[in-house]
């Protein structure tokens, strides 16, 4: 952002459009990716959710219930300090710019906003939210099934760089915005499995009148 990557990349972009977001409003990047994977993400999150509550009730497995509670907790809380961000942050879309053919000037993300323009939520990205928040799953695998880390964290990044990517083709976000939404995700899921794991590893209380 800082150094002009964010309009290098965008420039391309608008470039390779005839000047345009011609993508904006195309089936693949606007109902499939933006509204389906928003979707998708979602029906996950609840999947695990139900698994979650399952497990609370009727497992077995100590391991698997703090697990899948610290999935769904990362990724309420991914995607929750996103949203929140963006209501505080005011900035603009690529497609609301004068340079991508929009009306309003670029205000960097620590320079005051002039009263006159219109409210903006565009920074970090919330679309990429749905997908990057699953980077929480190699944290998941972490409790659980260390082995299958790596997979998680595939997981997570491919479903983040594919919506964040189809956002980017359709103007609604610079890379930065992208990028923000990874590191909050990664260290809030950090964060939380440090807690967890914590906790988990804290020694069992001695029950009262037990010999030593």
């Amino acid at each position: 952002m800082m150094l002009g990557g964010d309009q290098w990349i965008a420039d391309h972009i608008f470039a390779m459009e005839g000047h345009q977001w011609v993508l904006r409003e195309a089936w693949m990047t606007s109902t499939l990716m933006h509204k389906g994977g928003k979707w998708l993400s979602a029906a996950a999150t609840l999947m695990v959710l139900m698994l979650c509550l399952y497990q609370c009730r009727h497992g077995k497995d100590r391991r698997l219930r703090w697990a899948l509670s610290y999935l769904v907790l990362a990724i309420a809380l991914g995607t929750g300090a996103v949203s929140l961000l963006k209501s505080l942050t005011h900035m603009d879309c690529p497609w609301d710019l004068v340079r991508y053919g929009g009306e309003r000037p670029f205000v960097g993300l620590l320079q005051a906003r002039p009263a006159a323009l219109p409210a903006a939520a565009c920074f970090p990205a919330g679309q990429a939210s749905a997908g990057y928040a699953w980077v929480s799953l190699y944290f998941f695998a972490l409790l659980w099934r260390p082995a299958w880390r790596w997979r998680g964290l595939a997981i997570g990044l491919l479903a983040g760089i594919a919506l964040g990517c189809a956002q980017q083709l359709r103007g609604a976000h610079f890379m930065s915005h992208d990028v923000a939404t990874l590191i909050v995700c990664w260290l809030l899921s950090l964060g939380l499995y440090a807690l967890i794991r914590g906790y988990l590893q804290r020694p069992a209380a001695r029950p009262v009148g037990a010999r030593a």
